[in-house]
């Protein structure tokens, strides 16, 4: 039969370098697409900021008796008959660690899917920095980049990326000080229970864990039947199966019990798990995630 998957894109044997640079080539893409989604995300969201003590322009408004005088603007009071108070921002800058998984299992792609799912995780990241920096929120990439709060907060850690050493498996976290949110994206098929034991010392440090799990149609449908070679991308480790379709049920059973564990256990801890399919909007995920880190948690099917 017709062969369903395939990493993407193919590296001969373990070349690294290679693999670092085809990543860094998807990378300007990437961002194209993150500052699309994050301009359809954010047409309606506001952000963290609010009126307080601050130093920049917020908004105008009516004034109120009994509030102080040197409030006023004189000059907006002028151009009609109402008194006009300058309000300024609060300026409440929170930290925001984000974290992308490149190992090749990342790489793969089914012809169900519309991107790799090392795309859709590095095109989520970027947004959701674009999305954040907007805000005034610092943004950082644990081992990449660290906290920075500028406009351009999204193209910074996109470079930052592009050069940065291939890593797998979690990210360090021992730069990581005081409270913040950290937000880890990947497709997460290692053991549920040795990636809880990297996360849950993370919870004991005043993080706020959020969890992205990235999957293709494939993995979760499990299209295949007739005979058909499976291969690992992490080890090489290849099964042959004769009739597929065979393993359909027991498969299914398996994938969502791993996943329905870890999404338990990440809510014991206190942290959200998102679930999100290659073949769905990007934009999805995003609007799932945004509303974690803004205190208001989704109220959507892949939000777990």
């Amino acid at each position: 039969m017709a062969s369903i998957g395939q990493i993407v894109p193919q590296t001969p044997g373990n070349d690294v370098l290679a693999r670092a640079r085809q990543r860094a080539a998807l990378v300007p893409d990437c961002m194209v697409e993150a500052r699309r989604i994050a301009n359809t995300v954010i047409a309606g969201w506001h952000g963290r900021r609010k009126r307080g003590i601050g130093e920049n322009f917020w908004q105008f408004r009516p004034y109120s008796e009994g509030e102080s005088l040197a409030r006023i603007d004189w000059r907006r009071s002028a151009r009609d008959d109402h008194t006009y108070v300058r309000d300024l921002e609060w300026e409440a800058a929170h930290t925001v660690w984000l974290w992308a998984d490149v190992s090749p299992s990342m790489m793969y792609k089914s012809t169900l899917g519309t991107v790799s799912k090392e795309s859709r995780a590095l095109v989520l990241m970027l947004a959701l920095a674009e999305i954040l920096a907007r805000s005034g929120e610092r943004i950082g990439c644990p081992g990449v980049m660290e906290p920075i709060s500028a406009r351009n907060a999204a193209e910074r850690l996109a470079t930052a990326i592009m050069h940065a050493p291939l890593a797998e498996g979690l990210p360090d976290t021992g730069m990581i000080r005081g409270a913040s949110d950290i937000v880890l994206i990947g497709d997460f098929l290692d053991d549920a229970d040795r990636i809880m034991e990297r996360i849950t010392p993370l919870s004991r440090r005043n993080l706020r864990g959020h969890v992205v799990e990235i999957a293709d149609p494939a993995e979760e449908t499990f299209p295949y039947s007739g005979r058909t070679e499976f291969t690992d991308p992490e080890t090489g480790e290849r099964l042959v199966s004769g009739r597929a379709e065979m393993l359909r049920e027991d498969y299914q059973r398996a994938y969502l019990a791993r996943r329905e564990y870890l999404g338990q256990s990440l809510r014991r801890l206190g942290w959200s798990f998102v679930f999100h399919r290659t073949d769905h909007l990007a934009s999805e995920a995003l609007a799932a995630v945004h509303g974690y880190l803004s205190g208001n948690p989704p109220r959507l099917a892949g939000a777990r």
